[in-house]
């Protein structure tokens, strides 16, 4: 029998680890013995696995668990101030930024309007902005753990390359090289409505799932995916440009150029000037077109019917096609209401096919400001947990 080489007990080690993490996580508190019991791991290795853990600060020991007899277990838990991570959403003409713990939660939050598009002038304020929350958040640049970049487009994160920006016009840009040889820590970049789903995967309402999707309503309408527990990005990151399906061929002109594509009907710009055309010339937003839907207006209860029903009408299609468990909708269109979201699944009952509704949940996620940046940062939280097999497959 060959000999096992050094590099692969490394990788069985980063496999363990990763495994110990993970156990850790999803129970919030346990002692040893569960931890070797749930992943069929020695003693031995779990004591030394956690051992390293401890050192690092990313788990500690915390209570006496109860004892059946003999010694009380120590309980480990997971150390949310073992590191830090700084999440960044990058806009039209700005950018969110967030410092986060371990969990998630926002410590310190910034924002930076840029002064011009270009690449060079918009990284180098980019890094501005994470060293101010390193700074204002008060821990050491040692720390930080990385920092995630969302934004809209067509992201090859495993190179870390932008493929194309609709807001920026930048193209095949190596957006995280440029980033990490400045910031010195790693950076990973991703697709924005990517960087939501997977903190929904890693912290969220997808924890427990396998197979779900998160489509975003706002700006633009995105989608993420993850199948078997790990999201789906296509051979290219371009995966999930649900706001792309063409609805018709004749229909109004879409910011990518093409004509009928779901984004042109359902977008915020796109439910306004409808707004604007079938009930009222002066309203300014959809804050506006909600308050008259639900004063009673007919005309606007009706705009943001049909829009509730075309998106419940494709949503079905993409169940008939990959038939997740769960279906998580977000993004700044979530304050449509009841009136966009009774339409919806209406719909999505009616198109659906018999048999995949059932066991096929809808979830309306709450927003709220910080949701990108949070969403940015764990994806760096995220790699903590990926077992190494994992990052290879991507790589």
């Amino acid at each position: 029998m060959s000999k096992i080489t050094r590099g692969d007990r490394d990788l069985i080690r980063s496999i363990n680890r990763s495994l110990i993490l993970n156990v850790i996580k999803t129970q919030g508190e346990v002692s040893r013995a569960a931890i070797a019991h749930q992943t069929g791991l020695s003693p031995a290795t779990v004591t030394a696995i956690t051992g390293q853990l401890i050192q690092e600060d990313l788990i500690f020991e915390k209570t006496t668990g109860d004892s059946t007899g003999g010694r009380p277990p120590i309980i480990l838990a997971l150390n949310p101030r073992g590191g830090f991570v700084i999440g960044v959403k990058l806009m039209e003409n700005h950018a969110v930024a967030a410092l986060t713990d371990l969990n998630a939660t926002v410590l310190e939050k910034e924002m930076v309007d840029f002064s011009e598009e270009r690449v060079e002038v918009v990284v180098e304020e980019l890094v501005m902005l994470a060293t101010r929350l390193i700074h204002q958040g008060g821990i050491k640049k040692k720390q930080l753990l990385g920092v995630g970049l969302g934004l809209a487009g067509v992201v090859d994160s495993s190179r870390g390359i932008l493929r194309q920006s609709p807001f920026f016009g930048w193209k095949d840009t190596p957006l995280r090289d440029l980033l990490q040889a400045k910031l010195r820590v790693p950076v990973y970049i991703d697709n924005d409505v990517n960087t939501l789903t997977l903190g929904e995967k890693w912290l969220g309402n997808g924890l427990p799932v396998d197979d779900f999707i998160v489509i975003t309503v706002g700006r633009g309408i995105g989608m993420g995916i993850v199948i078997n527990g790990q999201i789906y990005r296509g051979k290219g990151g371009g995966a999930g440009e649900f706001g792309h399906v063409v609805v018709d061929p004749e229909g109004p002109l879409c910011d990518c150029g093409k004509h009928g594509c779901l984004e042109s009907y359902l977008s915020d710009q796109a439910i306004l000037a409808t707004a604007q055309k079938e009930v009222d010339a002066g309203i300014q937003d959809l804050g506006q077109l909600l308050v008259l839907a639900q004063a009673g207006n007919h005309a606007a209860a009706m705009v943001l019917t049909r829009a509730g029903r075309l998106l419940g009408q494709e949503i079905a299609n993409v169940v008939n096609i990959l038939d997740p468990r769960l279906i998580l909708i977000s993004g700044e269109g979530v304050r449509m209401g009841d009136i966009f979201f009774s339409a919806l699944r209406a719909s999505f009952k009616q198109h659906v096919m018999p048999g995949l509704a059932e066991d096929t949940e809808i979830r309306v996620i709450p927003w709220g400001d910080d949701v990108w940046a949070r969403a940015a940062a764990s994806v760096v939280i995220g790699e903590l947990f990926n077992s190494p097999m994992q990052k290879e497959e991507v790589r």
